[in-house]
C-alpha cells in the first residue's frame, strides 16, 4: 500500500501534518511493503529535510497513492479523482462553506473519512486535538491578559514551539493574582486544567470559589452544565440526560461566575439549543467583572455572545465593546472586554501536537489497516465511497443537491 501525506492547502495555513518523520519511518518498517510518500510542503512543523533524513522519499505529486491524510479540507482543485482522502471535512453538519467540497468528492467518485467520526466501540473519538485546544487555550489567554494589562510578557509561539516550553513560559513570570472560570468537563477542559495546575494554579470548589471576592494567588474553578445551567421550573433538579434531552427546560445560571471572576476560558460543548450562557444584555449587568474571554469552543455569537468572530494565530485577539456590541482593536479600551478565539488552537503546537495524532492513527487506522483487518473505526467515519454516501450519512443527500 502506497500511503500519501499531503501538503495543506487551507487558509489561514495549518501547520500540522498526520506523521511526523519518525512516526512515517516507523510505519514503512513495521509493515515491509508500505510506502509513505510525502507530499512536498514549505509550512508544516516538519521540514522536507526531516523527512528525507528518516530515508522517506518527499515528492510533489501523489497521484499514485492509494489513500491520502490531511488535517484540514483539501482545497477543491487539489483533489485526485477516485482516490480516498482523510482529513477533516466538517460537511456532516451540512456546514454551508464546504458544500462545494461534498460535492466534489461525489463528482470526483472520491472516497472520503473524517478524523471527527472516527469513534472506539464506546462512541469516544479516538483522533482528537481537543485536550491540546485547552493546554493553548490557557497560555493564548494569559498572553492576552499579560498584553492588556502590561503586567507581563509571554512570547509569541513559532513553529517549533512545545508543551515543555509552553509551561516554562508560563513558570517563568509573576502569574496575576486573579480568579479564572474555567467551563466544561470534556478533554478540552482536561488540558486547560493541566497547564493551570502546571503552573501552580490553585483550583477551587465551585461554591468556595464563588464565596472569594479576592485571592492572594492564581485561582480557577471548573464548572460543567450542572453549574452553568439551572432548570427553569423551581421545583426542578439539574439531571444531565434530562438537559441534554431536554435543553429548553433549562436557563443560563452562569452570571454569578461573571461577578466573581476576572477570566473565562470556555472549554464547554454547546449547541444552538442550549441556553446562552452570557447574553449581549449580561455584560452590561451591575458587577459584571469579567475583562478577557478565552474562547476555546469558538462558537461564533453562540452561547457567549461577545465571540463575534474567530481569529488567528497571527492576530489572535480583539476587543468587544458591550455598549455598541460591536468590535474594536484589541486592547483599545479599559471598558471593552478582550476576546480570543482562535478556532485551531493546537496549531500552536503543530510538532507536539502532529506526533500525538499519528500515534492514535498508527493504533487506530493504520495498524488494522496494514495487517489486512476490516477497521469498524475507519468504516464509521467514511462519509462518502467512491462517489456515493454511505448509508449513516445519507442524510446529506438533499444538502449535497443544494436543496
Amino acid at each position: 500500500m502506497k500511503i500519501g501525506i499531503i501538503k495543506e492547502t487551507k487558509t489561514p495555513v495549518d501547520n500540522r501534518v498526520a506523521l511526523s518523520p519518525k512516526q512515517a519511518a516507523q510505519l514503512q518498517k513495521n509493515y515491509p511493503g508500505t510506502e509513505v510518500l510525502i507530499q512536498s510542503s514549505d509550512i508544516r512543523a516538519y521540514s522536507d529535510d526531516e523527512y528525507r533524513a528518516e530515508g522517506l522519499k518527499v515528492v510533489e505529486d501523489l497521484s499514485d497513492c492509494d489513500i491520502l491524510f490531511g488535517i484540514k479540507e483539501a482545497k477543491i482543485d487539489t483533489l485526485i479523482p477516485n482516490k480516498h482522502y482523510v482529513f477533516f471535512g466538517h460537511i456532516a453538519k451540512m456546514q454551508e462553506y464546504n458544500r462545494p467540497l461534498l460535492q466534489a468528492f461525489l463528482k470526483n467518485g472520491i472516497t472520503f473519512s473524517d478524523y471527527e467520526y472516527m469513534v472506539d466501540e464506546k462512541g469516544i473519538r479516538v483522533c482528537a486535538f481537543g485536550w491540546w485546544a485547552g493546554v493553548v487555550g490557557v497560555y493564548y489567554t494569559l498572553r492576552g491578559y499579560g498584553l492588556r494589562t502590561g503586567l507581563y510578557s509571554l512570547p509569541k509561539p513559532d513553529l517549533k514551539f512545545t508543551l515543555e516550553q509552553l509551561k516554562n513560559n508560563l513558570k517563568s513570570i509573576d502569574l496575576p493574582k486573579i480568579k479564572i472560570i474555567l467551563t466544561g468537563g470534556g478533554r478540552v477542559s482536561q488540558g486547560a486544567q493541566y497547564v493551570l495546575n502546571e503552573i501552580g494554579a490553585t483550583c477551587l470548589p465551585v461554591d468556595k470559589y464563588l464565596a472569594l471576592n479576592q485571592v492572594d494567588r492564581l485561582t480557577y474553578t471548573f464548572a460543567d452544565a450542572d453549574n452553568l445551567v439551572k432548570p427553569i421550573a423551581k421545583d426542578s433538579k439539574f439531571s444531565f440526560p434530562d438537559f441534554f434531552s431536554h435543553p429548553e427546560k433549562y436557563e443560563s445560571n452562569f452570571l454569578r461566575f461573571a461577578k466573581s471572576s476576572d477570566l473565562l476560558i470556555c472549554c464547554h460543548f454547546w449547541a444552538p439549543n442550549n441556553p446562552v450562557y452570557l447574553s449581549q444584555e449580561d455584560f452590561l449587568v451591575p458587577g459584571f467583572r469579567i475583562k478577557m474571554i478565552g474562547d476555546v469552543t469558538c462558537d461564533i455569537m453562540g452561547s457567549i455572545k461577545s465571540t463575534l468572530r474567530s481569529s488567528t494565530h497571527a492576530d489572535p485577539y480583539y476587543d468587544y465593546n458591550p455598549a455598541t456590541r460591536q468590535e474594536e482593536p484589541a486592547f483599545s479600551s479599559p471598558d471593552n472586554i478582550t476576546v480570543m478565539a482562535v478556532d485551531t488552537c493546537p496549531n500552536a503546537l503543530a510538532v507536539d501536537t502532529s506526533a500525538y495524532f499519528g500515534d492514535m492513527l498508527m493504533q487506530h487506522i493504520f495498524a488494522p489497516m496494514l495487517s489486512g483487518q476490516d477497521s469498524p473505526v475507519m468504516k464509521g467515519a467514511t462519509i462518502v465511497e467512491k462517489g456515493k454516501l454511505t448509508e449513516k450519512f445519507s442524510y446529506l443527500d438533499s444538502f449535497a443537491k443544494g436543496k
